[in-house]
């Protein structure tokens, strides 16, 4: 679908379209994504100009100028702690889409990664045309391969040593998804907005299970976007993403439930001294059924 066919067929089935990005000190790159958004995609010279309605930011408690670089590119920054406050203390990504819901306006809503560092507008736009052209697409996701240390694979290590055995074991009918926890993706409000969002790391494995659950694997699509490029964490900050979506996929899967809100990670120094990290693994509920939800989106 060219630039004019995907505004006009936006503008057919009369659709708002919300790009939003969760962000948590990511000053550095921010600003050029959001950018991207506003010139190609929102104002009317650019190469999709009305496509999307708005960019949204939701600044997830940075401490470095995230709110500030990218409220100078266009965007329009909400901090979460700010964002329901009524429904109780969160943390962790899955508690910033989840407001995301509630603060952006858009029937299609198109999720990035704040970290990237080689970001396209069409990135966008060809997250949206599957939802724009077929009504039983509910879940777009991005696949593509990912740098690591100059090298233009190997990346996306807790995907390749965490989640792909997980979903071979425990979810095989998604086995053909490329990049289940990759953190660009577009879904319809309406499909979303009943499902329940994992608060921390294990928030798109959990959206993606659910989603299948729901409404079918043939509900979800993917569009190749080549090779990107996130900052890559030292591998010693792994193994709390790992934890929480070990968990995710084991409550999904019916193996295990949790009775608290965090895990324990252990981690034993070469003394024998024993380190307990926590990691978030609440759910926030489908935030359809908040009344303050209701009142904002019906």
């Amino acid at each position: 679908m060219n630039p004019a066919d995907l505004v006009a067929a936006k503008r057919r089935l009369r659709h708002s379209i919300s790009v939003c990005l969760p962000a948590r000190n990511e000053a550095l790159t921010v600003g050029a994504v959001v950018g991207e958004v506003r010139e190609q995609l929102i104002d009317a010279t650019g190469r999709w100009g009305g496509l999307v309605d708005e960019v949204v930011v939701i600044d997830d408690d940075s401490t470095d100028a995230t709110a500030e670089v990218a409220a100078a590119a266009g965007a329009r920054v909400v901090r979460q702690a700010d964002v329901l406050a009524e429904a109780g203390p969160g943390s962790g990504k899955g508690n910033v889409l989840w407001k995301s819901l509630y603060v952006c306006v858009g029937d299609l809503l198109c999720w990035l990664d704040a970290d990237l560092g080689n970001f396209r507008a069409d990135t966008v736009a060809r997250l949206l045309e599957p939802l724009l052209s077929d009504v039983d697409t509910v879940l777009v996701k991005a696949s593509y391969t990912r740098s690591f240390e100059g090298a233009p694979t190997g990346g996306g290590r807790v995907t390749e040593l965490v989640a792909r055995p997980l979903v071979s074991l425990l979810f095989p009918k998604l086995a053909d998804i490329v990049q289940p926890l990759g953190g660009e993706y577009a879904a319809r409000r309406e499909a979303v907005e009943v499902l329940p969002f994992v608060q921390g790391w294990g928030v798109e494995l959990g959206l993606l299970v659910d989603v299948v659950e729901r409404f079918g694997r043939d509900a979800v699509a993917q569009v190749d976007l080549g090779a990107r490029v996130h900052r890559n964490r030292p591998v010693d900050e792994l193994a709390a993403p790992s934890l929480a979506i070990l968990a995710t996929a084991l409550r999904r899967a019916g193996l295990m439930q949790f009775d608290g809100p965090t895990l324990e990670l252990l981690r034993a120094d070469l003394e024998g001294n024993i380190d307990a990290e926590l990691v978030e693994i609440r759910e926030r509920p489908p935030i359809a059924t908040l009344p303050a939800y209701r009142v904002r989106h019906r």
